[in-house]
Formats: C-alpha cells, sequence, structure tokens
C-alpha cells in the first residue's frame, strides 16, 4: 500500500512485454476505472485511487499497452455490469444495457457523433439516481437497499430487498408435525426457541389437547430466555456501536471490537446477560441453539431442584446488567433526539398478543390492534383466526412478505403495521410487575398526549424493558411450587386437521399455520414469521431516514449507516422471515430516474 503505480509496473512487473508502451491501468474491476499513463506515479492506496475516479476494489490490477481499445476495454466491463445486474433498479438494469448499446456501435465503427455524449450523461444518471446498500450490516440474514431519487435530487423511494430465497415452508411438506419443533427450531440460530415454541403450539391444536400447567410454565420460562438473549444481542452487540461510538464514526472502530475497546465494561455486560438466557436455555432444553425439547403436547423433561437453584443463583447479577444498560440508553437519549425524529416515526397500527385482561404477554393471549391514536382497532382477537384480518403480499423485488391489516388493505399501505417489543409496549395496558411498570411509564412520557410511541428508533427501549421484565417473570415462576412437577406431557393423537401456534418471538409475533392428513403428515405449510410482519414498516422508515439525510448524489459513510441502522432498529432476523443466509460488507449506489448509476461506493 503506498506504492506508486510505475514502481509496481516496471520494478515489480518487469515493464511492458515486447517493450511495449504503457496506456493504462484498470483498477477495482468491473465497477473500477482507468489510470492513463500521466497519472502513473500515482500512488496506489484508497484515497488516491479514488481521487482518479477509480477504487481499489479486490486489490486485482490489468495493465493495458499502447494496443488496447478502450472502447472495446469499456464494452467488455459495461457488459459484464450488465450481465450480473441484479435487475431490481431500473436505473441500473436499463442505463448499463444502453451503455452496452451505444459502446457496441462504437467498437464496430456504427457510432454517431451524439453517443460520447448520450454515454457520459447516462453514466452521470446512472452513478446519482439510487442507492445500494448491499449488503445491510449487524442483522441476522442477507438484504440490500436501494434509494431511487427523482429529478430535482430529492428522493423518490426506498426498499429493503431482502434477496435470499429458502422456502421453508415447502420443504416441511410431507414430513410429520410431530418432527417440526425440531425441523422449524432449526429456520434460525438466533431465536430458535421462538420457532420450537410456536411450532410445538400448533402442535398442540392437532392433538386437541391442554397441556400440563407445569409444561405451559416450563415454556413460558424458556421463552422469557429467549427473550433475554436475543434483545441483549441487539441491543449490546448490534445496535450499541451506533449508540455509543457515533452513527457517523468510523465503519473500521464502529463495531463490536471498537466497542469492546472504548466501553470494556458494556461489552462485557452484554456478554455476562446474554449467556444468562443461553445458559437458563441449556438448563431447561439440554441446549441453548435448536433444542427440541418443547413437543406437541408439551414438554420432554421436567425442571429439577438442581438446574432450578442454578438459574436463581444467576439472577442478581442479570438485575444489575439490565438496570446499568437501562440507565445507559436513557442517558444517551438527549444527543440522539434527531435519531428519534427520523428514523420511523410515523403513524401505524400496532399488532401484538396481550393476556385476557391486557396486560404485556410473550406465549399466550389474545391478539390486539391498536392505531397510533390508542384506539382500539382488535381488542381481542383470537390469534387462531389470524387470517381474518392478516393478509400477505407480495413484490417483485423482494422474497419478504408484505402482511398488512386486511381491513384496512394494502393500497397506499394503509394496513401497514408494527410488531415487536415497541408495539407489545404500547398495546399491553399495563406490565404487571412493579419494576417493569415504572420503567412502561417512563418509556409512555416519550409519546405525544398519551398515545402510542411511534418512534422506530425506540425499540431499543422497548427491548431493554422487555428484558427486565422476562428477569422478574422468571424470578416469580422458579417460586411456584408446581414447577418441579414431573408431569410435562399430555399424549394423543390426531384430532385436528389444522394447526395454528402463535407466541410472541423477540421481533414480533409468529404464527406457524399446519394442515396434516389423518395420518398427521402435513399437507401444506405458511409460516407468518415476526420480521416479516414489520417489512412495511421498514421499508417506509429508510424512506424517511434518506429523505431526512440524502442530498443529491453525495454519499457519506455515516449517511449509509443511518439507513442501515433504520433497519437495524427492527433487529430484523431474514433468516427467519425468508426462510435467508447471506454475508455482510456493503456497495451502495445512487440512481437516476431512469436508472442510471450516478454513485457508488464499497465497503469490503
Amino acid at each position: 500500500m503506498g506504492i506508486s503505480l510505475r514502481e509496481i509496473i516496471y520494478d515489480v512487473g518487469g515493464g511492458i512485454p515486447n517493450y511495449g508502451t504503457f496506456k493504462a491501468a484498470q483498477t477495482g474491476g468491473p465497477s473500477g476505472g482507468c489510470i492513463p499513463a500521466r497519472f502513473l506515479d500515482t500512488a496506489i492506496d484508497y484515497d488516491s485511487l479514488q481521487a482518479l475516479g477509480s477504487i481499489m476494489g479486490s486489490g486485482g490490477l490489468i495493465i493495458m499497452d499502447d494496443h488496447s481499445c478502450m472502447p472495446d476495454v469499456a464494452r467488455f466491463f459495461i457488459e459484464f455490469c450488465m450481465d450480473e445486474s441484479c435487475g431490481k433498479c431500473v436505473p441500473c438494469r436499463v442505463g448499463t444495457a444502453q451503455m452496452y448499446q451505444l459502446l457496441k456501435r462504437i467498437t464496430n465503427g456504427s457510432a454517431r457523433m451524439t453517443d460520447m455524449s448520450s454515454i457520459e450523461e447516462l453514466c452521470t444518471m446512472v452513478m446519482a439516481q439510487t442507492i445500494c446498500i448491499d449488503p445491510v450490516t449487524r442483522i441476522e440474514g442477507h438484504a440490500r437497499i436501494t434509494i431511487h431519487l427523482a429529478e430535482n435530487g430529492t428522493v423518490a423511494d426506498a426498499r429493503l430487498h431482502v434477496t435470499e430465497f429458502r422456502g421453508f415452508e415447502k420443504f416441511c411438506e410431507g414430513r410429520s408435525f410431530w418432527e417440526m419443533p425440531g425441523i422449524t427450531s432449526r429456520i434460525c440460530g438466533i431465536c430458535p426457541v421462538s420457532h420450537l415454541l410456536a411450532s410445538a403450539k400448533a402442535g398442540d391444536a392437532i392433538q386437541g389437547v391442554q397441556i400440563p400447567s407445569t409444561a405451559k410454565k416450563l415454556r413460558r420460562l424458556l421463552n422469557w430466555a429467549q427473550i433475554i438473549q436475543s434483545h441483549t444481542l441487539s441491543f449490546f452487540h448490534l445496535s450499541a456501536p451506533d449508540l455509543l461510538l457515533g452513527m457517523e464514526s468510523s465503519p473500521e472502530h464502529r463495531n463490536l471490537m471498537g466497542l469492546i475497546q472504548k466501553h470494556p465494561d458494556v461489552a462485557r455486560n452484554g456478554i455476562r446477560l446474554r449467556q444468562f438466557g443461553q445458559e437458563v436455555i441449556r438448563l431447561l432444553a439440554g441446549k441453548s441453539v435448536h433444542p427440541t425439547w418443547a413437543v406437541p403436547g408439551g414438554v420432554d423433561e421436567p425442571l429439577s431442584a438442581d438446574k432450578l437453584n442454578q438459574i436463581k443463583r444467576m439472577l442478581p447479577d442479570a438485575f444489575d446488567i439490565i438496570d446499568l444498560a437501562l440507565d445507559l440508553l436513557k442517558d444517551s437519549l438527549s444527543q440522539l433526539e434527531t435519531e428519534v425524529r427520523s428514523y420511523g416515526d410515523f403513524p401505524s397500527l400496532f399488532v401484538g398478543l396481550v393476556t385476557p385482561d391486557g396486560g404485556l404477554e410473550h406465549y399466550d393471549g389474545m391478539l390486539r390492534v391498536m392505531d397510533s391514536d390508542g384506539k382500539l382497532v382488535e381488542e381481542s382477537y383470537p390469534p387462531e383466526q389470524y387470517r381474518n384480518i392478516i393478509s400477505e403480499a407480495m413484490e417483485p423485488w423482494s422474497y419478504l412478505k408484505f402482511p398488512y391489516y386486511e381491513p384496512y388493505g394494502y393500497a397506499n399501505h394503509a394496513g401497514l403495521y408494527r410488531v415487536g417489543p415497541l408495539a407489545r409496549l404500547n398495546i399491553c395496558d399495563f406490565a404487571g410487575t412493579p419494576r417493569a411498570e415504572r420503567e412502561l411509564r417512563q418509556f409512555r412520557r416519550l409519546s405525544r398526549q398519551g398515545k402510542p410511541v411511534t418512534s422506530s428508533f425506540h425499540y431499543h427501549y422497548a427491548r431493554l424493558i422487555e428484558i427486565l421484565f422476562a428477569l422478574v417473570k422468571i424470578a416469580e415462576t422458579l417460586e411456584d411450587p408446581d414447577i418441579t412437577n414431573p408431569y410435562v406431557r399430555s399424549r394423543t393423537a390426531v384430532n385436528q386437521l389444522v394447526g395454528i401456534g402463535v407466541c410472541e418471538a423477540p421481533r414480533g409475533t409468529l404464527f406457524p399455520e399446519y394442515h396434516v392428513n389423518e395420518h398427521g403428515i402435513l399437507q401444506k405449510v405458511n409460516l407468518l414469521i415476526a420480521t416479516g410482519h414489520n417489512n412495511l414498516a421498514m421499508n417506509k422508515t429508510i424512506l424517511q431516514i434518506a429523505q431526512s439525510y440524502i442530498r443529491g448524489a453525495e454519499l457519506a459513510e455515516g449517511l449509509l449507516n443511518r439507513i442501515e441502522h433504520g433497519i437495524r432498529v427492527f433487529d430484523p432476523c431474514l433468516s427467519c422471515s425468508t426462510h435467508a443466509v447471506g454475508k455482510m460488507p456493503l456497495h451502495v449506489q445512487i440512481l437516476g430516474p431512469n436508472g442510471e448509476v450516478l454513485a457508488e461506493q464499497f465497503r469490503d
């Protein structure tokens, strides 16, 4: 790094073969640029190459002599870009094809005088009219974001593209419903417990049984432990680098390792609190990742007195950490007022489970739908009838479904709703424990005139309150003398041909729906996943952030991270919701109204 181009060519590479004359060097692959002879003494580093209109990319370097035809080189690389375009943004899809045709005409000798100016115009437009963040980092799964600009340079649209597909629903067909809890827990390594429990509840419905009361309490313990470990991961490890190190700080430091260096106590606390949740899951279910302990009819094994005491001994440390985390976040809110206003602050519906008397709930209960004025649209709706009020739309640019509230419709996204911790704290009448109740009252002071909290930025705060609630409920449940009762499973055969389970995953309400034959073999599966519910809201959030921060085609690292953080506040688990997996560097493009790339940046 820092050696000149001349040194690389003539000292390291031995010069141009056959005493040829140097003409240009191409760096950065197809998205890079060509450096002419007058810049031979340029140092090879990120900033110097960017100043010349090229990039470092993966470090590739192509040297051309005076026999190389530059229009032919341009045609070759633009053909590659055209073929590799995902096709989801009109500017890139159409613009690269038009440029290829113009360059092809130049290389075969049939060009017109206006072709060069047309190519320049297309290049400028394709580089400035769509921002493409690919993929989004520090989430679970693989996604990309595109932001489309209007003719006047303002943001016209923004989209979250979930680009990978797994098809979990389809390949479950033909399996026995008895197998499904163990299979669906493998949809995700972050929230396997949610899938395990919801699937087991669908199996309960197929059997037509009421599971033993101890089994239900043990399932609740497992779900609260899941809430703790997942919310801790989201706050301490995925979001804290932004909150504590700064949204626009260098990406080399704005990560978990940077957090460990600058705030080691915070990082350690996150590890210890998540360890508590994981250890409770292990003690109950035998292992912390992909457990198979919950089964149709109850659970496989009761809780022993020894394991109960192990959990009790870990609780004081967990309570200390969550108190510190709540203070840390509340102290930082005054410095984040701009983010609170622009990170997904809009009217919407809120959906989730509540207890029969309206309390905060994570495992059972009734569906409640509330609007942003606090009006109850559905006060206590049977969750097994969810299809009557929730429908799913599809868009050609994403594998993630777009659920919406059916009575309001999909047009203009009138049926947009949010789920998860923010929604759950908005729709419940009370938390049910004194410590969580105090925090809930403080949380609700963030809203306007006693209405629901509408800023998605406050998902962070809501997660911490739910961790506190879960810790209190675990402590209370462990004092129940019935919790070690050995009777934890009901056994029967198929009594219903349709089973719908429901529970609150960390990210929102989860619905597995199984259709079986008389032998219990799955004929049809529908998985309405927690992250999917928030799809419309995530798209609207990145649009709001882009409109607040983007001015023309200029791209800055901090801007890219702000847009990513708009997705991060929802803590999406795309591996679950698309049935998607992927890697996490970053590629951002700005595309014009006709699909042409106006600017782009890469983050390896």
